[in-house]
C-alpha cells in the first residue's frame, strides 16, 4: 500500500513557553487524506502539535507545506460565533476565506444542510445549543474547503447524541478525502474515526501508527493510566 502524498510536516521542531519544552525536537509528517488522532495525557504537548502543524507557534526547526496543501483550517474545542445569523456566520467566514461572492450563497446553503441547521439559519448562532454551535463551525470550516482541518477536541463536553452528529460529519469529510488532524481523550472515537494514531508525552512522539496497529501494539502507554481518558470498551456514544 502505498504512503500518501505528503501534505505538511514538522522537522526538528522544539516549542518552549518560557523554561518549558512543550515540544521537544519533533519530526512528524501529514499525509494527504489521512486522520490522524493525537492522544497523550494532558499537558503531553497535544494542542501545541496542533497549532504547530497548524503554523499558529513560533518554534525551533522547520514547518513545511506543500505548495498545494495550503488552504488550512481550524475548529476549537470551544467556537467562537460572532453576533450574528447562523448564515451570516457563514457568509462571513466564506468572505474571510477568499470565496468569490458567486460561490458564496451556493457553499453556505450546501453547508448548512451538510450541519443539519438549516431550518436555523436566520437564528442568532449564540443561542444556539453547544452540539449545534459546534456543527456550525465545522460548517463553516468546510464550506471554505480547506485541504487541511485541525480539530482540538471537537467534542469534549457536548453530550452522546451531539459527540456522534459530530463524528458523523468528520467521517463524511474524510470519506471526501479532506485531511484531518485531531486532538482528543476519547479513545473510542479515535478507533472509530481515525486512519492513524500519534501518542505524545511530555512533549515527545512515544508513538505514531495506524490505529490498528496502535490499539494492538501499546495497551500500556501512559494514556492508559490517565483517569480523565476514555477507553474504547468505556465508550457507547
Amino acid at each position: 500500500m502505498s504512503e500518501p502524498a505528503p501534505l505538511l510536516g514538522l522537522s526538528g521542531v522544539t516549542v518552549c513557553y518560557g523554561a518549558l519544552a512543550a515540544l521537544n525536537d519533533v519530526d512528524v509528517q501529514i499525509g494527504r487524506g489521512e486522520f490522524v488522532a493525537l492522544v497523550g495525557n494532558n499537558g503531553a504537548g497535544k494542542t501545541t502539535l496542533l497549532h504547530a502543524l497548524h503554523g499558529l507557534l513560533p518554534h525551533t526547526g522547520s514547518r513545511r507545506v506543500a505548495e498545494a496543501g495550503a488552504a488550512q483550517a481550524m475548529v476549537f474545542q470551544r467556537p467562537f460565533m460572532l453576533r450574528l445569523s447562523v448564515l451570516n456566520n457563514l457568509r462571513v467566514a466564506l468572505w474571510l476565506a477568499g470565496v468569490p461572492k458567486a460561490e458564496r450563497a451556493g457553499r453556505a446553503c450546501e453547508a448548512l444542510h451538510r450541519a443539519a441547521l438549516a431550518d436555523r439559519a436566520e437564528r442568532p448562532a449564540r443561542t444556539l445549543s453547544g452540539g449545534q454551535q459546534q456543527r456550525l463551525a465545522l460548517a463553516r470550516a468546510w464550506a471554505a474547503r480547506p485541504d487541511v482541518l485541525f480539530l482540538d477536541e471537537p467534542t469534549s463536553n457536548l453530550d452522546p447524541a451531539a459527540k456522534k452528529e459530530i463524528e458523523a460529519m468528520l467521517a463524511a469529510f474524510a470519506a471526501d478525502g479532506m485531511t484531518l488532524v485531531m486532538s482528543t481523550h476519547n479513545l473510542g472515537q479515535v478507533k472509530r474515526l481515525a486512519t492513524r494514531v500519534i501518542h505524545l508525552d511530555g512533549g515527545a512522539i512515544l508513538a505514531d501508527l495506524p490505529t490498528e496497529r496502535y490499539f494492538g501494539e501499546h495497551a500500556d502507554l501512559p494514556l492508559r493510566r490517565d483517569p480523565a481518558a476514555i477507553l474504547p470498551s468505556e465508550e457507547s456514544s
